[in-house]
C-alpha cells in the first residue's frame, strides 16, 4: 500500500474498541488465534503450544495427524502380549474343567465329534445339524491330557506375542480363530464320518504359517520356523493317535489368513485385511456345507 493510499474499511480506529469473538460476536477480545489469526473469545480458546487456537484449526490440525499403527495396520499396545495369555488362560481352565471337574461330560459335549448318517444312530455331533456346529470352536480350546494341553500352550506363548506385537490385538485373535475353525472344518470335510478330535493344534499350526510368513515379510530368519514346522510334520504323520487334518488345514487356513493381513497394500490395508478374513471364513462355511452334503442328514 503505498503512503497516500486510502485506507480500507477493515481497520478499525482505537475508539471502535476490541474486535468480536469470530463465533460470539457480541464478546469482545483482543485474542487471536495463532493459526488463522481470527479473533476468540476465552470461551473458543484452546490452549497451544504458542498462544490459543480456534476450535476450526483445533479439528483440522486433528484430522491430519496420522493414527499411529503396529506394522500391520493394528492398534498399538503397551502389553504385545496380553490376547495370548488369555487364550492360555481359557485353555487351560477348560482343560482342568474337563479332565477333573465335568469329566467325561465336558469332553464329550464339546468334541469335535461327527458320524454320518451311514452309522448306527447317525447322524451324530457336526453331521447332526446347525444345532451341534459349535463343537467346531468348542474343540480347539478342548484337550483331556496334561501333555496335549501343555505342549500347545508352550508353543502358543513362544509364537503368539510376536505376532500380536505385529497384528494388534483383534487381527491376531482373528487370525486365532479363522486357523482354529480352519482346522475342525477341514476335518469334518476329510472324516466327518467317523470322527473325535480335540485340541488347539489347528490354531497354533496356523501360527507357525503365519511366523514363517512374518519373516519373509521382514526378511529375518526362516530356518528356526521352518524347522520347527517340519519337525511337528513329521511328528504329526508318525504318530498313531494324531489328527493331521485340523494340522493341515489350520495351518493352510492360517497362512492364507496371514499373507492377507501381512501383505494388503498400505493405501487400501484395512478393507484388504477384512477381505481376506471374510474369505476364509466364507471358505470353511463351504468345507463344512460340502461335508454336511456328504455326512449329514
Amino acid at each position: 500500500m503505498l503512503p497516500d493510499e486510502p485506507r480500507g474499511s477493515t481497520d478499525r480506529s482505537p475508539e471502535a474498541g476490541p474486535p468480536g469473538c469470530y463465533r460470539h460476536p457480541q464478546t469482545p477480545t483482543g485474542i487471536s488465534c495463532t493459526r488463522c489469526e481470527r479473533p476468540i473469545c476465552p470461551q473458543c480458546m484452546v490452549p497451544a503450544a504458542v498462544g490459543f487456537q480456534c476450535p476450526e484449526c483445533v479439528s483440522a490440525g486433528h484430522a491430519g495427524t496420522r493414527r499411529a499403527t503396529t506394522r500391520f495396520g493394528g492398534a498399538p499396545t503397551l502389553d504385545g502380549g496380553l490376547v495370548t495369555r488369555a487364550l492360555v488362560g481359557i485353555n487351560l481352565v477348560v482343560w482342568v474343567l474337563a479332565a477333573y471337574v465335568l469329566n467325561p461330560r465336558l469332553g464329550e459335549v464339546w468334541s469335535l465329534a461327527s458320524a454320518g448318517r451311514a452309522h448306527l444312530g447317525g447322524p451324530y455331533g457336526v453331521a447332526d445339524g446347525p444345532g451341534q456346529w459349535y463343537r467346531l470352536l468348542t474343540a480347539t480350546f478342548l484337550h483331556l491330557q496334561w501333555w496335549h494341553v501343555g505342549l500347545n500352550m508352550l508353543v502358543l506363548l513362544w509364537l503368539g506375542p510376536p505376532l500380536e506385537e505385529a497384528l494388534g490385538r483383534l487381527r491376531f485373535l482373528a487370525l486365532y480363530l479363522v486357523a482354529g475353525l480352519g482346522g475342525s472344518t477341514f476335518a469334518f470335510l476329510v472324516a466327518g464320518d467317523w470322527m473325535n478330535s480335540v485340541g488347539a493344534s489347528g490354531a497354533v499350526f496356523g501360527l507357525i504359517g503365519a511366523t514363517i510368513l512374518m519373516q519373509l515379510r521382514d526378511r529375518g530368519p526362516l530356518a528356526p520356523a521352518l524347522a520347527f514346522l517340519v519337525f511337528n510334520l513329521v511328528v504329526t504323520f508318525s504318530r498313531p493317535g494324531i489328527d493331521w487334518r485340523a494340522h493341515i488345514g489350520g495351518l493352510v487356513l492360517g497362512g492364507l489368513t496371514a499373507f492377507g493381513l501381512m501383505y494388503a497394500p498400505r493405501g487400501r490395508r484395512g478393507t484388504v485385511q477384512w477381505l481376506t478374513l471374510a474369505g476364509a471364513v466364507a471358505l470353511e462355511a463351504a468345507m463344512l456345507w460340502t461335508g454336511m452334503a456328504l455326512y449329514g442328514a
